[in-house]
């Protein structure tokens, strides 16, 4: 139930139809350029189920874009980075529910909720053309479940897949089963992955193993005047996840997802309304998965709880012009503790009772002028509250010296600050702009204009680590200023779209030394994308490249990605897959290294992998892969710099892996 003390959340137009379309697709890229589309294969089903299947997280599939780089700091919980902005500032929607993570050093990005079991379809949105999800200040990562799909004579379907991987011995197995029609279906999905610590291309064993096992009941009704009713309930449980460097792992996560959804045809469009709670609990030490423990037990207890509702109304007037309104309401609380557990007391509220309200209100148009002319504008308003209720809940701080003395996460911000204020109100404005040219047949000019605003997340205002890491109430809300112009199209077998773009930031949270500060800075990319394919043969090449800019100090931001490029060459033919993937990224000598999040400069690399996927008979399938071939040692510049010692480094990416799994489904 949605607590009354808060506003609950709310979301009204769940994913309006699925993107099925394959990201070689010129056509889907065409229509949509400003939309990164992620699957593999010719529908949603056949996403779910081909290399996703051999996949411990499905965001893994994002890499294969130049512009999205992951961040890893163990063996789960890849987090994404798109256009060189990270963590707080990517959105991730799951069918929809807005989750949030449960720990404060990100050990489980919101992409760690992604099913496994359910792969779903992914988009990344880097501009506004929308508001209904909210502001995007650096991009959106959009998660769609597709619904089952019935043959005409069968009331029944699922998949069994079983799989596993050489390095780090990972196995998975997941499955489904559905019964019901188009119209009405309950489907039940479930699955189980493991693995061991991998190794790196020089052989080193990296600390990253893990269990992750996920169930789900889902199921759908629409009635003959177009009403439909949808629910979904899901229970993920990760165990033992460890971290390399980390002073800590995470031996228990726990995710409930609980979702409501209705709507029905008015007019000439259709409302949407949906519900949800999404309740993470997670625990991190510094003990549990290790032989060698520290002088100290810490562990840190923490905690997040998220409730939504959104109410979208849409209308097509004279075939030309589309209409959205709606409202949401969100309601999160954040809590975790630093615990020592030789001593039985609490070292440090890491999250202190940190409360989030917002309501959000929007309204957007987009009208076809001419047959190659259409344009769009929204507006939106977002009122956000904010306050720390455990900050003056006093602790003992032990100082250098060895003397204890009280604290509270009120004292950290006044004495690191001088914020007396804890309590945050923010009165949030966006809006866009978009114009869409087709000057010539399948091909057409985009741009967008855009300006969004970002409420600092919990940890940027509110993390209090003894004061070793605190946040700042203090900060002010983060302006993004952007423009992106795109040249899309496709003559014969080829298929094209050049972009480039520029994110102007006001009061750009920038965290330096385990302190944040509000900076002006600039970001500005160039993209590129260049396939053919006449059907059986296919080839596709991306290209990226990011600058960020500290306009304050006149110097580079910390963790922009360097120049990335990735070349792929495909065969299908019956069925049959084939493809080579070639990824490539330029040493990045651009760092920040007063800030800390960079340590150093990153070399560049070039690393091979290989994939396929096979029909075997009617309803079984074999889909292989095979990561950096050469077995090269390389690290994401993007990576969690961790710490061990006196000494730095990034967590290095697995070295040559072999992947496979057999599919069946019916």
């Amino acid at each position: 139930m949605l607590k009354q003390t808060h506003l609950a959340r709310c979301i009204s137009l769940v994913m309006a139809g699925y993107a099925v379309a394959p990201l070689a697709s010129a056509q889907s890229e065409a229509e949509n350029p400003v939309v990164i589309r992620v699957t593999e294969g010719q529908s949603a089903e056949a996403a779910r189920l081909s290399a996703a299947a051999i996949q411990t997280e499905p965001v893994q599939r994002l890499s294969s874009d130049a512009s999205v780089s992951l961040s890893r700091m163990g063996g789960r919980g890849l987090d994404p980075v798109i256009r060189g902005q990270n963590e707080e500032r990517v959105e991730v929607l799951l069918d929809g529910m807005r989750v949030e993570g449960a720990c404060p050093s990100r050990m489980d990005p919101p992409t760690s909720r992604l099913s496994t079991a359910l792969a779903p379809v992914l988009e990344v949105r880097t501009s506004n053309r929308t508001l209904r999800w909210g502001p995007i200040a650096g991009g959106q990562v959009v998660a769609t479940t597709a619904a089952p799909e019935f043959a005409d004579d069968n009331r029944t379907t699922g998949h069994l897949t079983l799989g596993g991987a050489d390095n780090g011995e990972g196995k998975l197995v997941n499955g489904s089963v559905a019964a019901g029609s188009k119209d009405a279906f309950i489907r039940l999905a479930g699955g189980y992955d493991e693995a061991d610590d991998y190794e790196d291309g020089d052989g080193n064993e990296v600390r990253s193993s893990y269990e992750n096992t996920e169930g789900r009941v889902d199921g759908a009704w629409t009635a003959d005047n177009g009403f439909y009713i949808k629910g979904m309930v899901s229970r993920q449980e990760e165990r033992d996840v460890s971290f390399p460097g980390r002073g800590m792992d995470a031996p228990k996560t726990d995710t409930d997802l609980y979702r409501m959804e209705l709507g029905a045809p008015v007019a000439n469009g259709d409302w949407n309304l949906m519900a949800w709670q999404a309740d993470v609990d997670h625990v991190m030490d510094n003990f549990s998965l290790r032989e060698q423990t520290a002088p100290m037990k810490m562990l840190t207890a923490s905690e997040t709880r998220t409730q939504g509702v959104r109410l979208v109304l849409d209308q097509t007037i004279n075939y030309t012009k589309d209409i959205a309104i709606g409202v949401d309401v969100e309601s999160n609380d954040w809590d975790a503790a630093l615990n020592n557990v030789d001593k039985d007391v609490v070292a440090s509220y890491m999250w202190p009772g940190v409360e989030r309200d917002r309501v959000g209100v929007f309204v957007e148009a987009f009208h076809q002028i001419r047959m190659n002319t259409r344009l769009g504008a929204g507006i939106r308003y977002d009122r956000v509250e904010m306050q720390a209720t455990k900050a003056d809940q006093a602790y003992m701080l032990k100082k250098p010296d060895g003397t204890m003395v009280s604290m509270s996460a009120a004292k950290a911000y006044k004495q690191v600050y001088g914020t007396t204020n804890t309590d945050a109100n923010d009165d949030n404005v966006s809006g866009f702009v978009s114009g869409e040219w087709r000057y010539a047949q399948n091909r057409s000019l985009d741009v967008v204009a855009s300006h969004s605003v970002r409420s600092p997340g919990v940890t940027e205002r509110y993390v209090n680590k003894m004061l070793g890491w605190v946040g700042n109430p203090g900060l002010d809300t983060e302006k993004h200023n952007k423009l992106e112009i795109s040249l899309s199209g496709r003559e014969g077998n080829w298929n094209w779209r050049p972009a480039v773009w520029v994110d102007q930031v006001d009061d750009y949270v920038l965290r330096s030394q385990d302190r944040y500060y509000n900076i002006d800075a600039r970001l500005l990319g160039v993209e590129g994308q260049l396939g053919w394919s006449n059907g059986t043969w296919s080839t596709n090449s991306k290209l990226a490249s990011v600058r960020g800019e500290n306009r304050d100090a006149d110097k580079a931001l910390p963790r922009i990605p360097p120049i990335q490029f990735i070349q792929t060459l495909g065969w299908h033919h019956q069925g049959h897959t084939l493809e080579a993937e070639w990824q490539l990224a330029r040493r990045q000598d651009r760092v920040d290294l007063e800030s800390g999040l960079d340590p150093s400069t990153s070399p560049g690399y070039g690393v091979f992998n290989l994939s396929g996927t096979h029909p075997l008979m009617a309803n079984l399938s074999l889909t292989w892969a095979v990561d950096n071939v050469f077995d090269k040692t390389w690290a994401s510049h993007v990576s969690k710099a961790d710490a061990l010692g006196e000494e730095f480094f990034k967590v290095n990416e697995p070295g040559r892996t072999v992947r496979a799994a057999l599919t069946a489904r019916w």
